[in-house]
C-alpha cells in the first residue's frame, strides 16, 4: 500500500509538495531531538531559542499539509481519500515526536545543571542511543520505503519501550536511592518522554507495512 502510495503522491504536484514538507518534519524533530539530549545530559548551558523554535516550523508544516491534503482531495474527490488519510495520519505522530522533544527541552530548561544519573549511566546511555538510531534509521525506512527496515524497526521499538518501562518502575519503587529526589523525577520524566518518542516513530514505520486500518498496531500477515 505504502509504495503505490508514495508513486500516486509524486505524480500530484500539490501532494508531492505535502509529501515533502513531511519529510523535512521529520528531519526537524530529528534535529530538535538531538539538541534537547545535548541541553538536559551534556550541558549546562539550558536550552538555546533557536531550538524552540523548531517545534513551530514542525506546527506550521503540519497545517500547511493538511491544507494541501484537504484543497487536493476537494478537487479530486474520495478516489484519493486513502493517500490523504495515510499521510495526515503520519503528520500527526510526527508532530506529536515534536510535542515530546518540547518536553524534554523544558525539563532541561527546569533541571540546571545536567541531569546527573550515577551509577545508571550506562542503561541511559543505552536508551538514548538506541533512539537516537531508530530516529535515524525511522528517517531513511520512512523516505525510501523500505518495508524490510519497517519490520526489523518495529520489533526494535518494542525492546526500548519495555526497557524505559522497566526502569521507571525501579525509580518509582526507590530501587536507587542514591540519586537525589530532582534527578530521579528527572529521569522517569525523561525516560517516559523517550518511550513516548520512541512508540510513535513505530507508528510512522508501521504505515510501510500495514494497511491505513492497523497503522500504529503490530504487522500482521496477510491470510
Amino acid at each position: 500500500m505504502w509504495k503505490g502510495l508514495i508513486h500516486f503522491w509524486k505524480s500530484d504536484n500539490l501532494l508531492k509538495q505535502a509529501l515533502d514538507q513531511s519529510f523535512e518534519m521529520l528531519d526537524i524533530d530529528y534535529e530538535m531531538f538531538q539538541a534537547a539530549v545535548k541541553s538536559l545530559r551534556h550541558t549546562d548551558m539550558g536550552v538555546d531559542d533557536a531550538t524552540r523554535a523548531k517545534d513551530k516550523i514542525v506546527n506550521k508544516y503540519e497545517r500547511e499539509v493538511r491544507r494541501k491534503v484537504i484543497t487536493h482531495l476537494s478537487v479530486s474527490g474520495t478516489s484519493d481519500l486513502p493517500a490523504g488519510l495515510v499521510l495526515t495520519t503520519i503528520i500527526i505522530d510526527i508532530e506529536r515526536i515534536g510535542d515530546y522533544i518540547k518536553n524534554i527541552l523544558d525539563l532541561a530548561s527546569l533541571h540546571v545543571p545536567k541531569l546527573q544519573v550515577g551509577n545508571l549511566i550506562d542503561q541511559l546511555v543505552h536508551v538514548e542511543e538506541s533512539v537516537d538510531d531508530m530516529f535515524a534509521k525511522s528517517i531513511t525506512c520512512f523516505k525510501k520505503s523500505d518495508e524490510a527496515l519497517a519490520l526489523k524497526l518495529m520489533a526494535e521499538t518494542r525492546t526500548i519501550g519495555k526497557t524505559c518501562d522497566e526502569m521507571i518502575e525501579k525509580l518509582i519503587k526507590d530501587e536507587h536511592p542514591s540519586l537525589a529526589p530532582g534527578d530521579a523525577v528527572a529521569m522517569a520524566l525523561y525516560l517516559r518522554y523517550l518511550k513516548r518518542i520512541n512508540a510513535h516513530l513505530r507508528n510512522i514505520t508501521s504505515s510501510i507495512v500495514n494497511p491505513f486500518d492497523r497503522i500504529g498496531f503490530k504487522y500482521k500477515k496477510k491470510a
